[in-house]
């Protein structure tokens, strides 16, 4: 695969990837050198957001012009959108539950406190009227444990079965194929393992990292998922980090200068995916390609 080779499919199909997260800047801190390469390889990317990031921590100067912290991260997914190529972006309307045990968790819309189904009714919906031959959502741990993650993993796990059953069909179409493929992202292990290393030699716990040390990167670097499909997104890192410098407010584009930036393009240029569906087939080699076998 040469820098930007097209991806090209059988008959008429506009070859078509829907990613589905939970919170502005996901979809580049996580997906966002997959979202820019197949971009540009003339892929229609569309973006699933469930929530408008409402229980992010933002400093006051980031919210300078804005009315609320809802409405700067939107200003910056929108920013990150157009560097990266999405196609549409689509809020789920649901609200950010924030990180385990905080009162958000509770709030009467919160996106980890609504029914599996209920938010898969929703993804559906948008699935039929899309096409997607592949989704990728969040690995069953969310990444770092977020509720958030983990809910819209499950929804989407959830609206991936029920996509091609024509009772929860709310489009009238003329033919509806349903998505070929389900990837979920996992974090770049090889990197965690750098943080705890750095964080224990500088004194810090890693067991207690984040704003409020409510992120434990040794249990999270130690959980594992296998690794059934590799998208190296080399020629698109520039892209990427200019997407992630849209999120200022979430510290995107800190890695982007200093000491760490060269060991962090090193390590940090690939994303890793585990293939859901369909089941991996013994003799089966690593993917490089998330449309592999589309048809």
């Amino acid at each position: 695969m040469n820098k930007f080779s097209p991806v090209t499919l059988p008959g008429a199909e506009k070859p078509t990837l829907l990613v589905i997260l939970a919170h502005p800047d996901d979809e580049t801190f996580g997906t966002g050198g997959t979202i820019a390469m197949y971009a540009r390889r003339g892929v229609d990317v569309h973006l699933i957001c469930a929530t408008r990031g409402e229980a992010g921590e933002v400093d006051e100067k980031y919210l300078e012009g804005y009315h609320s912290i809802a409405e700067c991260r939107m200003a910056e997914l929108r920013c990150a959108a157009g560097k990266l190529g999405l196609i549409s972006v689509i809020f789920l309307d649901y609200r950010d539950s924030g990180m385990s045990g905080s009162p958000d968790n509770h709030h009467e819309n919160a996106l980890a406190a609504a029914e599996v189904d209920e938010v898969a009714e929703k993804i559906v919906e948008q699935i039929h009227r899309l096409q997607p031959q592949v989704i990728i959502t969040f690995d069953p741990s969310g990444g770092y444990r977020h509720p958030d993650h983990i809910a819209i993993h499950q929804a989407t796990v959830r609206a991936f079965e029920m996509a091609g059953d024509h009772e929860t069909m709310t489009l009238p179409q003329l033919s509806f194929t349903p998505p070929q493929k389900l990837y979920f992202h996992t974090m770049p292990k090889g990197w965690l393992r750098f943080m705890v290393w750095f964080s224990q030699l500088v004194g810090r716990d890693p067991r207690k990292a984040g704003r409020n040390g409510d992120i434990d990167l040794v249990s999270i670097s130690e959980t594992r998922y296998p690794t059934h499909a590799r998208i190296n997104y080399h020629p698109v890192v520039k892209i990427r980090d200019e997407a992630s410098a849209c999120h200022a407010s979430q510290g995107g584009g800190r890695f982007r200068s200093g000491i760490f930036a060269p060991l962090q393009r090193l390590i940090a240029s690939h994303d890793n995916y585990m293939r859901a569906f369909p089941p991996l087939q013994p003799d089966e080699r690593l993917e490089h390609d998330l449309f592999e076998n589309v048809r």
